[in-house]
């Protein structure tokens, strides 16, 4: 069993992690990806070390293929087609997501957004779970779309969900070391898609070669990357 939560602990399928039961007892928790509840049990449904995000979000670093959606994940999703009062949306899951008109800011039966198929959305999964479609919203609690919408112009890549999870952290040390090189705009989603926008095309590349190539780079190497970035940039 995992009692106890460090940048090490990893966890097996079927193990019990009763460091998060505990705090379950008390606090509201979120289970993400690799991780599930079974009546007052937390156990692994992956294997890999176990993560943690403050306040109280833990899921299990999986070098998976195929994105398993887990409520509450920022992702980056296509239009695929328009379904009476709903989109259906590729977020690179096993089943088609869906969001409907009303989940975008300030939306309503005559004010309806205008998306098309083709169209780029960053999202988040409101509901996922194994007995029915993904369901997506564009606004936060408040109704205010933030940093979520429909995302235009700019450069859409993919990457691995691993990546797209270590981007996504808190004051991420590549993002900041990158911002030191260049301004630009980024949406990052843990289904391992990135929409990028700098000031042109050659430094919108030059960035998406950057962010690809940190794949399997440490932190030690990071500085060093970004720096050749900038070098690139001044050729």
């Amino acid at each position: 069993m995992a009692n106890s939560i460090s940048n090490t602990t990893i966890v097996m399928p079927g193990e019990r992690v009763t460091s998060i039961e505990d705090l379950a007892k008390s606090k509201r928790v979120i289970l993400g990806p690799g991780l599930r509840r079974l009546n007052d049990t937390v156990v692994a449904s992956k294997a890999g070390p176990l993560r943690h995000k403050d306040p109280n979000t833990f899921w299990v670093d999986n070098y998976q293929r195929r994105y398993v959606p887990a409520r509450g994940d920022l992702v980056l999703g296509l239009v695929k087609a328009k379904a009476g009062d709903l989109y259906r949306v590729d977020i690179g899951s096993a089943d088609t997501a869906s969001i409907s008109y009303l989940a975008f800011e300030a939306a309503t039966k005559k004010n309806r957004p205008d998306l098309n198929p083709g169209d780029l959305i960053y999202a988040r999964v409101l509901n996922a779970s194994a007995d029915i479609e993904p369901e997506l919203v564009c606004v936060n609690s408040n109704g205010k779309r933030g940093k979520l919408g429909v995302l235009s112009d700019g450069f859409f890549f993919k990457c691995s969900l691993n990546l797209g999870r270590v981007l996504l952290r808190e004051n991420c040390p590549a993002l900041t070391a990158l911002t030191r090189q260049l301004p630009y705009e980024i949406a990052v989603g843990v289904n391992g898609r990135i929409w990028l926008k700098a000031r042109s095309m050659r430094e919108t590349m030059a960035l998406s070669n950057s962010i690809l190539s940190l794949e399997q780079t440490n932190y030690s190497q990071i500085d060093r990357i970004c720096g050749d970035l900038g070098e690139v940039l001044q050729e």
